[in-house]
């Protein structure tokens, strides 16, 4: 499969550290550069991506072009993003001549950057430090694709596919099942590759959900990020805390402001409109869960002071929670389910989460 990128330069010899490939190209360990080594790899991700004689793939870092020239194989198109000049030359002479060069065409340039055409099936193996964006740049993509299989460093994979009650199930976890279904495919581990990365790898497929649920991603986006940052505490307990009820007063104003000059309901967008800031989606990377034991529901300086509308704010809050059975629930615990019904209760409240 080309090369595959860490998210981390490795510690070892820094940047005089490289590796000769066939052909004179050299391959930079400090920048992660390694090649997938095993064929059957590369046929089984062929395999398992469920390609069509008539469909368009997009590839992103086809490297020396292994998995290019299988794609080619199969599908009626390749499109291959590649930043390396030095492989984008490389991919030219290796189709050059034969009847498959009519049918690759090659962007060289920064995937993040780059305004991607129409494709039906996306294949990838990308620099880890770019996982979290290139995810969600991909499910913004319209019209929808229908599906993605992308090599990630084992963990990240790991926590995309997390469920409720998993150790990983993150805010990634829950944004990205929101609006895709993802499975995982197959491990690929350190020694497939040549020379071997620090990290092992998985291949995950991504399907865009179609139709998307009809919620504000920015709305969802806000009450998950609250739950996830104390994913261990009860929901009972983060929506005490002083911070929450004053972002939530202050949404509540901005909502009631826009509301008011528009003579009608606030502007929400709703999913399918890429909504998400490059903020909110290099966030997602770790997927933003502060680790906390215990669950102290009266942590010192966060409990609301009895004055007003906060009081009465907060107290809606618990109220809502209650009446949904979620006041003792842990976010760890939540199913998609779980936070859509959550996110309505208190929309229909008048309770929003960004403004």
């Amino acid at each position: 499969m080309g090369k595959m990128r860490k998210a981390a330069a490795t510690a070892a010899g820094s940047g005089k550290q490289r590796f000769q490939f066939q052909g004179g190209i050299q391959f930079y360990k400090s920048r992660g550069q390694h090649i997938l080594k095993n064929p059957l790899v590369v046929q089984s991700i062929v395999q398992k991506a469920g390609l069509k004689s008539t469909d368009i793939v997009l590839e992103i870092g086809p490297g020396t072009g292994n998995l290019t020239v299988k794609l080619l194989e199969v599908a009626k198109k390749v499109i291959a993003v590649e930043l390396d000049p030095r492989m984008v030359l490389e991919l030219q002479r290796r189709v050059q001549g034969t009847p498959q060069a009519n049918h690759l065409q090659i962007i060289q340039g920064d995937v993040l950057k780059t305004e991607l055409p129409y494709f039906d099936v996306c294949v990838a193996n990308i620099p880890y430090q770019i996982s979290s964006p290139l995810t969600f740049k991909l499910l913004s993509h319209r019209p929808l694709f229908r599906a993605a299989v992308i090599m990630f460093q084992k963990e990240f994979a790991m926590r995309l596919v997390a469920k409720p009650a998993d150790p990983l199930y993150c805010r990634l976890s829950v944004n990205t099942q929101l609006l895709a279904r993802v499975d995982h495919l197959l491990k690929v581990g350190k020694n497939n590759f040549r020379p071997p990365p620090k990290v092992d790898s998985s291949v995950v497929r991504i399907e865009p959900r179609n139709p998307l649920p009809p919620v504000s991603f920015k709305e969802w986006d806000g009450l998950v990020r609250l739950c996830f940052n104390r994913k261990n505490k009860t929901l009972g307990s983060i929506f005490r805390q002083k911070n929450v009820v004053q972002l939530v007063e202050r949404n509540r104003k901005a909502v009631m402001a826009v509301a008011q000059e528009q003579g009608g309901g606030g502007d929400i967008t709703m999913l399918g409109e890429n909504s998400r800031s490059k903020e909110e989606e290099e966030e997602e990377e770790t997927g933003m869960e502060v680790e906390e034991d215990g669950d102290n529901e009266n942590e010192d300086g966060m409990d609301v002071d009895d004055d007003g509308s906060k009081c009465q704010t907060k107290e809606m809050l618990l109220e809502i929670l209650e009446k949904g059975k979620y006041l003792d629930k842990r976010s760890s615990k939540l199913t998609q389910d779980d936070f859509l019904t959550l996110l309505a209760s208190f929309n229909k409240a008048g309770v929003h989460f960004s403004s």
